[in-house]
């Protein structure tokens, strides 16, 4: 059930993709969150999946208004030990999916102006490095599952 439901919802992906085509537009966010976090804590993560329909590209700057600063970050397990590291940009590969996930790939909002509520509705621009800019919105979350590492932020 698990892979059909993969299966459907990459096809309705790239389905959304190739409607961006027809509209000039290579970018197509699919899915995402901004994670759920207790109000004392001032920074939280955020994941999405966005289709790219065009050549290579990396997202170089994000901003929210939620948030002092937003960080592109990765985790690397180094000596058994899993560690976050901050990235200048992150490859979006031509005519691919970037998906930042936990466990790997993703944003870090860095002194939240305020608590974030269940189900809010976080507004970002991403910047790339064609110059090309894209509104995107995600709901504040509780963090899925996962079988992965994970790292609490």
């Amino acid at each position: 059930m698990k892979s059909t439901f993969k299966y459907l919802s990459q096809i309705i992906l790239l389905s959304c993709a190739s409607f961006a085509v027809l509209a000039n537009v290579n970018l197509v966010k699919d899915s995402g969150f901004v994670r759920a976090m207790p109000p004392s804590v001032p920074s939280t993560a955020a994941y999405f999946t966005l289709a790219n329909t065009s050549d290579e590209l990396y997202l170089s700057k994000v901003s929210t208004p939620v948030a002092k600063e937003v960080q592109l970050h990765t985790l690397v397990e180094e000596n058994n030990i899993i560690k976050m590291r901050q990235l200048q940009q992150i490859k979006v590969p031509q005519n691919g999916v970037l998906r930042l996930h936990q466990g790997g790939d993703h944003l870090m909002l860095i002194g939240l102006i305020k608590p974030l509520d269940l189900n809010q509705k976080v507004p970002f621009t991403l910047t790339f490095s064609n110059g090309q800019q894209l509104d995107i919105i995600l709901p504040v979350q509780k963090a899925k599952a996962s079988n992965q590492h994970h790292h609490h932020h």
